[in-house]
């Protein structure tokens, strides 16, 4: 098992991630998904027992909405820390959803200071267009900030050209961690597992990878990176669905079956600890 600063290998924990609600899932689509900061509490201790590491999360304005709002991030973050303490990582999101624009999404990060954060590369610096200077000064803020940053790449143009920007400077240097999307813009966005191998024939090793998968071929999907060294997000945002197509009871129920998978494989599962070592920026392989 290695900590931060090592390059990532297939004995690494793997760190499972659980993403509850998205930014569009209402009740509507599923009881379980939790939108109150009390039902997120609650949701990430049972995910936590199940042996989630990190919360992916998303919050919603009053109209249940996708929103960035720094106040409901803090409520939200506050009633999770009340359940779990410091046993999970709390990654927010910094999704656009056609409602923010980069520097909106840049100022939400500066003023929350969160311990996690995911990006995207084409929302920041969208269609090769934005001011680089400014996400590059962005980004080493977070560096030094201590800011846990996930990239997230929806294709393998979207690796080559993360790839490209941290030559150019734009992203500082070091082990990044990154999330692939698989199968965003497939048919009926059904992923499986093949729809990992465009990522990592560009992806090299240098990368702390997980990935995340739509549809009930998620568990599949999860399982190649159990295998391969790589990490996993399971949970609502993407799929409701057990591996034979049943609903799910819950983001846990879905959280449990890849847990499972993992202790066959005799892959160990991280805590928080351990995954906040692995994230943490580090020198490239």
């Amino acid at each position: 098992m290695s900590g931060a600063g090592t390059a990532p290998g297939i004995w690494d924990p793997l760190i499972l991630s659980v993403a509850p609600n998205g930014a569009r899932k209402t009740r509507a689509d599923h009881p379980a998904v939790p939108i109150a900061p009390e039902e997120l509490a609650l949701c990430a201790a049972r995910c936590r027992q199940a042996g989630a590491a990190m919360i992916h999360l998303h919050v919603r304005d009053a109209e249940g909405g996708h929103t960035l709002d720094v106040g409901r991030y803090r409520e939200a973050i506050s009633a999770i820390r009340g359940e779990v303490g410091d046993g999970m990582v709390i990654q927010v999101t910094s999704e656009a959803v056609g409602r923010y624009t980069a520097a909106e999404q840049m100022a939400m990060v500066v003023q929350l200071q969160p311990e996690a954060v995911s990006l995207a590369i084409r929302e920041l610096l969208p269609d090769g267009s934005g001011d680089e200077r400014s996400v590059a000064l962005f980004l080493a803020d977070c560096w030094m900030a201590g800011v846990l940053v996930q990239f997230i790449c929806y294709d393998a143009a979207d690796v080559v050209r993360l790839a490209s920007l941290q030559t150019a400077g734009t992203v500082p240097p070091g082990r990044l961690s990154v999330l692939y999307v698989l199968g965003r813009y497939t048919p009926g966005q059904r992923s499986q597992p093949s729809d990992l191998l465009p990522f990592l024939t560009v992806g090299g090793t240098g990368f702390l990878w997980s990935l995340c998968a739509f549809g009930a071929r998620e568990a599949a999907c999860a399982t190649a990176a159990v295998t391969l060294g790589g990490h996993a997000r399971i949970g609502f945002e993407n799929n409701l669905l057990l591996p034979d197509g049943s609903p799910a009871e819950d983001n846990a129920a879905s959280v449990a079956v890849v847990a499972e998978i993992a202790e066959r494989l005799a892959r160990p599962l991280a805590d928080a600890a351990a995954a906040r070592r692995m994230m943490a920026p580090g020198p490239s392989a």
